[in-house]
């Protein structure tokens, strides 16, 4: 898995080549390669943006809000579906579950976190990305990086952000003060 995310961190997306290199080093059939690729949606098998943002649209997110940012951010990019906009710099998607429900809705770029997001809040995230200059997660690193280098990292390569910013939050440390008051 980690060699797919050193695929995606080059190419921008699992290539057809990366599969076959990654078959031949592990001595894998590539079909064995390719059900790995595609069963997991953090592997991409087409090109996506330089920042790839992901709204939840599961249902407390969706009751949220994140339906209508979803829907907002597809009309206001002018991009159908899943899509890239025109110039490549970002790519949406609909994700099922951020496992982040305390922050409800919540949108991912680069897989970090935009927690109780709005329309507006969401429309200036891609705005700034498509300038170069998104705003910062409001949870991890204090400056987000491209799909590339976050795909490096979860690959195993480090740049040196792991440990930056806020890590938890006051509603994720609640339900767990909760939960352990409940246990005594």
């Amino acid at each position: 898995m980690p060699l797919l995310h050193f695929v995606q961190s080059i190419d921008g997306y699992v290539t057809n080549e990366g599969i076959e290199v990654i078959a031949q080093k592990l001595e894998l059939a590539t079909a064995e390669v390719t059900a790995v690729s595609t069963f997991y949606t953090q592997y991409k098998s087409k090109p996506v943006g330089e920042y790839h943002v992901g709204i939840c649209t599961n249902t407390l997110c969706a009751v949220m809000g994140g339906d209508a940012i979803f829907e907002s951010i597809k009309e206001h990019l002018d991009i159908e579906n899943d899509g890239v906009t025109a110039d490549g710099k970002v790519s949406v998607e609909h994700i099922e579950c951020n496992a982040a429900c305390d922050y409800a809705p919540v949108v991912m770029a680069n897989w970090e976190f935009y927690d109780n997001q709005t329309v507006e809040s969401a429309k200036a995230l891609v705005d700034g990305a498509r300038a170069g200059n998104p705003p910062a997660p409001t949870r991890g690193p204090s400056r987000l990086v491209t799909y590339k280098e976050a795909s490096a990292v979860l690959a195993g390569l480090d740049d040196g952000l792991a440990r930056e910013g806020v890590q938890v939050g006051e509603p994720t440390l609640l339900g767990l003060k909760l939960s352990k008051e409940g246990k005594q």
